[in-house]
């Protein structure tokens, strides 16, 4: 009685410490997973904190890379390089048009490769998804070899052309990914219910790829208005902002620089709420 009374207790204090010990580990596991987590986001948002805070730098030479005061004169001083501000419109002009665009042609071809069948499908999918994964230095030259060839002159156009061609395919396959998830029962029974084809998308497709198309959206406009390689080989003699910044590193970067980066940052940042919001809501 007694020795198996022994055996139990001996069995059970021996079975606690092997229970609790991997909650323990799991614990520390989990905290260590959590900082490393945190550890590399406060990494990738450091230069855009640097960025912020230097655009109220009180510097008093061409180079703003010390901390001398708190100022907001720089924020009612950007026009006080014209060939930035001129270099600002052109970027964002570049990134509306191509975005538009883009979005259209990007749209289009992910309900195709989402919804049907064909002949060329597989090389068009690899096309696309080589263009991603091509570096921008391949596709700029290609581009610039494509426009001396033909003896089209870089400027403007070319880089609307040559970033609709390098954002297309994120958009298609965003676009795509939405369409394969859709549920095409709702969609027949539009059709059943005696809706047209074109009202059919209008009132039920297109609001259910609408989530899709809007992020694809965001992301062209992205890669559009901060790309440097791929406009430095098209641009010709039109400067965007980053083209513009590369060039004044020479000299040193007016704190102007860090405004513009400032809002272009905060109005992205407002995008993504909206987006993310909305899409909540809708849910």
């Amino acid at each position: 009685m007694s020795s198996g009374t022994i055996d139990v207790t001996e069995a059970t204090v021996a079975d606690a410490p092997a229970g609790k010990a991997p909650r323990r580990r799991g614990r520390l596991g989990d905290r260590l997973l959590f900082g490393y987590v945190w550890l590399i986001l406060a990494w990738l948002f450091l230069p855009i904190v640097v960025m912020i805070v230097f655009g109220f730098n009180d510097t008093q030479s061409k180079s703003n890379v010390t901390w001398q005061g708190f100022t907001l004169q720089w924020w009612g001083r950007l026009d006080e390089y014209p060939q930035l501000v001129e270099a600002v419109i052109n970027s964002l002009k570049i990134a509306v048009l191509s975005t538009v665009i883009t979005t259209v042609l990007g749209t289009l071809m992910g309900l195709a490769l989402g919804r049907y069948r064909f002949r060329g499908q597989g090389a068009t999918n690899l096309v696309m998804f080589a263009a991603i994964a091509s570096p921008e230095l391949v596709m700029g030259a290609s581009l610039l070899s494509l426009f001396v060839s033909l003896g089209v002159r870089t400027g403007f156009e070319t880089v609307v052309v040559a970033h609709v061609l390098f954002s297309l395919s994120f958009v298609a396959i965003t676009v795509r990914a939405r369409v394969i998830g859709l549920d095409r029962s709702i969609e027949e029974a539009a059709r059943d219910l005696g809706a047209s084809t074109w009202i059919t998308f209008w009132r039920i497709t297109f609001p259910m790829i609408l989530p899709g198309v809007v992020s694809g959206a965001l992301l062209a406009f992205a890669l559009s208005i901060d790309d440097f390689v791929i406009t430095q080989f098209t641009s010709g003699a039109v400067q965007t902002f980053p083209l513009w910044i590369w060039g004044a590193t020479r000299i040193g970067v007016p704190p102007q620089v860090n405004v513009i980066g400032t809002l272009i940052f905060a109005v992205g940042v407002a995008i993504a709420v909206v987006n993310t919001v909305t899409a909540r809501r809708r849910t």
